[in-house]
């Protein structure tokens, strides 16, 4: 099998500058959409942006599949830019919480989890 030659700066930028304009429409089309269907006001938190500040609050995917974007607008909500951080968040520490051990994300990388059996070598205390 031919080996591929590595692109050039030119097709580097242009392919690069081609993904941020998709990705740049993408999200226009279902953030104008979201504006007009729900109040300027973060889902979480409350509070209601207007002005300057209705770029604060952002499209929410439920399902975090940003491609999962029903025209009814099921899968969305408005959050501020903080509540929407502290969701993503929250997706993180469930893929952890959930399992009730961090051995699934070390399984799925193909390492074992270096705190399996670490309660077999402290010894109980002999009293």
């Amino acid at each position: 099998m031919a080996k591929k030659a590595p692109m050039t700066q030119a097709e580097r930028a242009k392919m690069l500058g081609e993904l941020r304009r998709d990705v740049k429409q993408r999200k226009a089309s279902y953030r104008v959409k979201a504006l007009g269907m729900y109040p300027h006001i973060c889902a979480s938190c409350g509070r209601e942006f207007e002005g300057k500040r209705l770029k604060e609050l952002t499209v929410h995917h439920k399902d975090h599949n940003h491609d999962n974007n029903a025209p009814d607008g099921s899968n969305w909500e408005l959050l501020c830019l903080y509540c929407h951080d502290h969701e993503h968040e929250k997706q993180k520490d469930g893929k952890y919480m959930n399992t009730g051990s961090a051995s699934v994300e070390f399984e799925a990388s193909g390492f074992g989890n270096p705190f399996d059996n670490l309660d077999s070598l402290i010894e109980p205390d002999k009293d």
